[in-house]
């Protein structure tokens, strides 16, 4: 696999078993069908609880059966999972960073114990409820509320573009507290098979497949009051949690792109014209000379990222520009990967084009590519251009 400055010789053994895990798993029992999950518009439920039992659902986080990873070998779990496909990181990355991560660092002691477990060992799945139907870049603009009737909360509102939230059996919810001064927001642990919650999956989609998304509708949901987090109010929470979420794009989309350079390379050197392998044209050399050397530079930055979360001075920051490099340079490198596989590259038996394909998804999805470069503009100039 290509790391051409030699990164992973500083890996630890921890995070070479966890790269190398994620690996071979991938390679045994997702990729052989990968393409046609793809093409059907299904994901493998199957293999759910079998990365559970792998701990590939938010392994940095520790107590409650969870492993304590690294962010570097987190990280590594990222890049070989959306290696395979966008969708298999998305569902393994919510469940993680957008629902364990919020529970874990803003729940009760009930709450961590009631839910950490099984969502570690894939026996639930999880979603996570901010972007509504007229909110997206601008969540804090939610319409979604909940009002207080004695010792329960009742819930209306309606999310959408929430991934895994049609096999969902709990939804952290981020809603306003009309009860409260202000009306801040806060989260709610809502099971989906609450009277009055709908979770109808979107169909027809051109991007992201191999992944289930859905909406989620709250017709007066009652939730007891402990369903609340009580760690934290305020969009501080939802931000941080896509902020975890975030880091885990900015490493799956180096996956991505590799992949796809693994497979240009592959077929240059395979594929004979005019006499000999393609690969020897320098036309073709350039672009493998370029993506070899735009993945190089996205690797570095993630590993960057990871010793600066392990020691607690990463910011939201350095989140965005990371989220917002990678993806584009992902989103670029599947599109010159497409082109040098020809007419073969538009067919499922080759990965670069649903790469591309899945990477416009992620180009958008957890902050745009514009507003991550509004953020840095407004970091670097103290200037906010959206306000």
């Amino acid at each position: 696999m290509l790391d051409y400055v030699d990164l992973e010789a500083d890996l630890g053994q921890e995070e070479r078993m966890v790269r190398d895990t994620a690996r071979e798993f991938v390679e045994e029992h997702v990729k052989p069908d990968i393409g046609d999950h793809y093409e059907a518009g299904t994901f493998p439920e199957e293999i759910i609880p079998e990365m559970g039992e792998l701990g590939f659902y938010a392994p940095n986080l520790d107590g409650y059966g969870l492993p304590n990873l690294s962010e570097t070998a987190y990280g590594l779990l990222m890049q070989e999972l959306e290696a395979c496909d966008s969708g298999l990181r998305s569902m393994a990355s919510v469940q993680g960073a957008l629902v364990m991560y919020p529970i874990h660092a803003y729940g009760s002691e009930e709450q961590k114990e009631r839910w950490l477990p099984d969502l570690g060992e894939g026996k639930a799945v999880g979603c996570f409820g901010l972007t509504e139907p007229e909110h997206g870049s601008n969540p804090s603009g939610m319409e979604t509320y909940a009002e207080k009737e004695g010792d329960e909360y009742v819930l209306n509102g309606s999310k959408t573009w929430i991934t895994n939230s049609p096999i969902s059996d709990v939804a952290v919810v981020w809603a306003r507290d009309r009860s409260a001064e202000d009306s801040p927001v806060r989260g709610f642990l809502v099971e989906t098979d609450r009277d009055g919650v709908t979770t109808n999956q979107i169909h027809d989609k051109l991007s992201l497949r191999a992944s289930i998304t859905g909406e989620i509708s709250l017709q007066n949901v009652t939730v007891p009051e402990d369903a609340v987090l009580p760690g934290v109010e305020g969009m501080k929470g939802p931000l941080s949690c896509l902020t975890q979420a975030r880091y885990g794009i900015a490493w799956g989309a180096v996956g991505a792109a590799r992949d796809c350079f693994e497979t240009a390379r592959d077929y240059a050197t395979e594929r004979d014209q005019f006499g000999g392998p393609i690969a020897r044209f320098q036309l073709q050399q350039d672009k493998l000379a370029e993506m070899a050397t735009q993945i190089t530079t996205s690797q570095l930055l993630v590993h960057r990222l990871a010793d600066l979360k392990e020691r607690g001075d990463l910011r939201p920051q350095h989140v965005s520009m990371a989220k917002r490099n990678n993806v584009r340079m992902a989103r670029d490198q599947a599109r010159v990967a497409r082109e040098m596989l020809g007419g073969n590259g538009i067919t499922t038996d080759y990965p670069p084009m649903r790469h591309m394909a899945n990477m416009e998804t992620v180009y958008t999805y957890e902050g745009t590519h514009d507003i991550h470069t509004l953020v840095l503009g407004q970091d670097l100039t103290g200037i906010a251009a959206f306000e």
